[in-house]
């Protein structure tokens, strides 16, 4: 009975499940034939809006400014060089690296006995020369003298011969006699030819004598050279570098112991691309001596001076290309010769334009301008320089309308947008960060500053300056802390 009981109780469980089963699968079909016999309900669909940053297009006069990278060069540079060579004997106190001299102090001095010895001989031959010139000129007086009186003898001795020749016409003189009378004149002829050849040869060596004394002249002009050679004076004030010599040491002819700079007049020399040099012609195709400003960074505490370009290289360097130009500086205190300088140049102004950031345009040089409903149209520009991040366009119909200042794939002309405008929260974000600084490293930052040789001291001025403020510009700080090893 109990066996009977329970399969009887097994049973009924089984048909209850199934049933519960059999409920639920049509319950489910049910509902799945009601789903599909309802109808779709169709919901309206919403156009996407995208929020975007606009900018107003203001139309103003711009001055465009081209950047480039130069090096400061020193406008005047000599090569120190010893002309005569031998021992040096003397060195100006600051024949040293770095050393500063003033136009015309003596730099250096080799040893003279060898070139005032010459000069003495040189002397000596000059006055030798002088006493010969003057006696060869006595000769040559005595000479004209003797001539006068023997053509005076002569002319003596021929009258004598006509006397004799007009007494023997009226018979009173002899033949004897005439002829006697012209054997003196021939006589005294001869006499005469003999003194011009005294003469001739008194002005012969007369022409000797200033031969040699001009020679004289020219070995004592050489040997005052040569002993003015011995010393060398400084052309212009400036600086030594590159010094290569001590005072007892042998130095040859003509060898280089030094240069001189001069750091009053620098210039920065600069390169740009022929576009960029096109910019800076005038009408007639001349460069124009635009103003430029030189920037040298030290530590955030940046080193500026102006200047204006003076001239162009005369040809395109072998493997260069682009245009090099040349920028005379102002003063410029801190800038050294060879410094890595960044350059400005400012161009002439551009009527009727607006800078707009380069995120505004596109490659087909469009830009897209709020219109009706905040819907975009997509307008052509004139594109007439790049600066950075921003770019220089013309278009006079634009101007007092708001212009998309970052494009992206998702923008077209025709989509609507909500205009976001900047307002305080851009400014601000333009504004440098500033931070304020524990008193330990301040001090490290001061205590680096007053350690670094190779910062100017007007720079190191300036810098601590800054960092002495409550708050100094955070790039500042890196900038020394990268140095530093911070």
């Amino acid at each position: 009975m109990r066996f009977l009981r329970r399969s009887l109780v097994g049973l009924f469980l089984v048909a209850v499940t199934v049933g519960i089963l059999a409920y639920a699968g049509n319950s489910v079909l049910s509902a799945v034939k009601a789903r599909l016999a309802q109808e779709p309900v169709e919901r309206p669909a919403r156009e996407r809006v995208f929020a975007v940053n606009v900018l107003a297009y203001q139309s103003q006069d711009i001055a465009p400014v081209m950047t480039a990278f130069g090096e400061v060069r020193a406008q005047r540079t000599l090569e120190v060089r010893a002309q005569a060579g031998g021992e040096v004997v003397y060195l100006h106190p600051h024949f040293e690296e770095g050393g500063a001299v003033e136009k015309g102090e003596l730099v250096l001095r080799v040893d003279p006995a060898n070139a005032q010895s010459a000069l003495d001989m040189a002397r000596a031959d000059l006055a030798e020369a002088e006493a010969d010139l003057r006696d060869a000129r006595r000769t040559l007086d005595l000479a004209h003298q003797e001539l006068a009186a023997t053509d005076e003898q002569a002319r003596l001795r021929l009258r004598a011969l006509e006397r004799q020749k007009d007494l023997r016409a009226r018979g009173v003189g002899t033949d004897s006699a005439v002829e006697e009378a012209e054997l003196t004149v021939a006589s005294a002829n001869q006499a005469v030819v003999s003194r011009r050849q005294s003469v001739a040869q008194a002005e012969a060596s007369v022409e000797t004598a200033n031969t040699r004394l001009q020679r004289a002249r020219i070995t004592l002009a050489e040997a005052e050279r040569d002993l003015a050679d011995t010393e060398v004076f400084a052309a212009f004030s400036g600086q030594l570098s590159n010094v290569s010599l001590t005072e007892g040491g042998l130095v040859s002819a003509n060898e280089r112991v030094a240069d001189l700079i001069d750091a009053s007049a620098l210039e920065v020399s600069f390169r740009l691309s022929t576009v960029q040099h096109g910019h800076l012609l005038d009408d007639a195709g001349r460069l124009r001596p635009a103003p430029v400003t030189a920037v040298l960074d030290v530590f955030g505490a940046d080193l500026v001076t102006g200047g204006h370009i003076t001239r162009e290289s005369a040809a395109v360097g072998e493997g260069q290309v682009g245009r090099l130009l040349f920028a005379r500086l102002d003063v410029a205190p801190g800038f050294r010769p060879g410094d890595f300088v960044t350059v400005r140049i400012e161009e002439p102004v551009l009527k009727g334009v607006a800078r707009l950031p380069s995120s505004a345009l596109n490659a087909a040089a469009e830009v897209l301008v709020l219109g009706e409903d905040d819907r975009l149209e997509a307008v052509e520009v004139t594109l007439l320089r790049r600066e950075g991040d921003s770019v220089i366009v013309r278009a006079p119909g634009l101007s007092g309308r708001e212009v998309v200042a970052e494009r992206s794939p998702l923008l077209g002309a025709g989509i609507k947008v909500r205009p976001i405008r900047r307002g305080v929260d851009a400014a601000a974000q333009d504004t440098p960060e500033m931070v304020v600084l524990t008193p330990e490293r301040r001090a490290a930052l001061i205590a680096f500053v007053d350690r670094n040789p190779m910062m100017p001291e007007d720079a190191k001025a300036r810098v601590k300056a800054q960092l002495e403020q409550e708050r100094v510009p955070m790039k500042m700080i890196e900038r020394l802390e990268s140095r530093m090893g911070g």
